[in-house]
């Protein structure tokens, strides 16, 4: 059994669109050379720099927890290998658009590379930013969805405020992963226990 079908049969993966986006777009496309045939491993791999692509278990999760719709303007936090900016420009389709933000430049530039394979930069559903993720991007918010792929020791106010009513953060923060839905100017929060993750690097 390949890896999407264990994630669908483990309960991981239920919603259609972020199935076929799985199917799709390949880790094997987001991973350095030496490490493709680890591929179908459902464990993290590293990307060098102390960076991680993450478990599939986890982002499946992760995309399950954030609702992504077509269309939607979504802001990809620590886009890393860009396998969650691909999996996301996939699904918000043509109408949508992806920002990626990357604070080291080397992994920006291969997430870049890795994503354009698929043509999403090309038609400029997927644009790469490199910068501190962790403030946002304010002068494209607000956002339906935020995706943040590396811990934080709290949840930044910077990214709630970036969110439309109604719009989802999900976001690791130590060893749990938090859902954060904006409603007006409150926010609900939920957590789940018992993920790892690589710290979120900020510019002091």
């Amino acid at each position: 059994m390949n890896l999407v079908d264990e994630l669908i049969e483990q309960g991981y993966l239920k919603t259609p669109e972020i199935i076929k986006g799985f199917r799709k777009v390949k880790r094997l496309d987001f991973l350095p050379d030496e490490l493709k045939h680890l591929a179908e491993l459902d464990e993290p791999l590293p990307l060098g720099q102390g960076q991680t692509i993450s478990q599939p278990l986890t982002v499946a999760f992760m995309l399950e927890l954030l609702h992504p719709k077509q269309g939607d303007k979504i802001l990809d936090v620590g886009s890393g290998s860009g396998w969650t900016t691909a999996l996301l420009s996939g699904i918000v389709g043509e109408k949508g658009k992806v920002y990626a933000m990357e604070i080291k430049k080397e992994l920006k530039d291969f997430g870049e590379k890795n994503t354009a394979k698929y043509n999403f930069v090309k038609k400029g559903i997927a644009k790469f930013i490199c910068g501190d993720g962790s403030k946002g991007l304010l002068e494209k918010a607000p956002f339906d969805k935020i995706l943040v792929s590396a811990a934080a020791d709290r949840i930044p106010s910077k990214l709630k405020k970036q969110l439309k009513i109604g719009g989802r953060l999900v976001i690791p923060v130590r060893d749990s992963i938090f859902l954060v839905v904006r409603k007006s100017n409150k926010f609900e929060e939920k957590e789940f226990f018992g993920f790892s993750f690589v710290p979120l690097i900020e510019k002091n």
